[in-house]
């Protein structure tokens, strides 16, 4: 149906109710809109050309939190991506400080965080793993997950991939990873592993399904071994062990 406004609501679904709006439409009609379809269902979405701008502030100012893109759906003739946004019929009103924020997080952006370890024998060598991913070794390590500290993280991914027990010592070192080769920018955490006899791998039980290999690496391996970025990030964590505040670093180096 078609609101004298121009809002154009549409059932879509059990329940479901999608809105369309001519340019210039007043977000007044549209929040309007928004309150008399979720009077009649349980959910009411928008979808929003990637590259309009004004339909996204005026999608989000009427109360829908985006939810994500979907890709290639058919308008017309043609294969577009459209980023949906969407508001529930129990979603607390914008109004209130809960609901408020649960908007502000549903768009504002986000970084993934991956955490890893420096762990070291007595001889100074820095245990790498070898991936069944890619060819080059890294340290330790991996994404945090969605509410995780990145401390526990890191802690958790050693004893799943490894079978270490080794808890997370101290933050070394930030490294932010710029995007590369289809990821997006990250933030990469090194925390401190400690020194332990290189005997700990003896211990050792791989996850085969990430892990080929593990092994202490002295400084000329981990350049070896590692891509560019790896090895500085590993120096710098390396460099900053004898300072009492963690280091920040872009690409592994200052």
């Amino acid at each position: 149906m078609s609101d004298p406004t121009g809002v154009r609501v549409t059932t879509v679904g059990d329940g479901v109710a999608r809105l369309e709006w001519p340019d210039g439409q007043p977000i007044e009609d549209i929040q309007a809109a928004v309150g008399t379809a979720l009077a009649q269902h349980a959910r009411v979405e928008a979808w929003v050309d990637p590259s309009d701008p004004a339909a996204h502030r005026l999608a989000i100012w009427s109360g829908l939190r985006r939810e994500g893109v979907m890709r290639g759906i058919s308008v017309g003739d043609q294969q577009v991506d459209r980023v949906v946004y969407a508001r529930l019929a129990d979603d607390l009103p914008i109004h209130e400080p809960e609901g408020f924020r649960a908007l502000l997080n549903s768009f504002l952006p986000r970084k993934r965080a991956i955490s890893q370890m420096l762990v070291r024998d007595l001889d100074g060598r820095v245990l790498l793993c070898r991936l069944t991913y890619k060819q080059d070794w890294d340290l330790p390590g991996g994404v945090v997950e969605v509410g995780e500290s990145p401390q526990l993280a890191v802690t958790r991914e050693v004893e799943e991939e490894l079978a270490l027990q080794i808890p997370a010592g101290r933050l070394l070192l930030t490294d932010w990873l710029p995007p590369w080769s289809g990821w997006d920018d990250a933030l990469c955490l090194v925390f401190d592993g400690g020194e332990h006899q290189s005997s700990v791998l003896d211990d050792m039980v791989r996850q085969e399904r990430e892990i080929r290999d593990a092994a202490f690496c002295t400084v000329d391996e981990v350049r070896e071994r590692c891509a560019d970025f790896t090895a500085r990030r590993v120096e710098s964590a390396l460099a900053n062990l004898s300072s009492a505040a963690p280091a920040y670093v872009e690409s592994g180096s200052t």
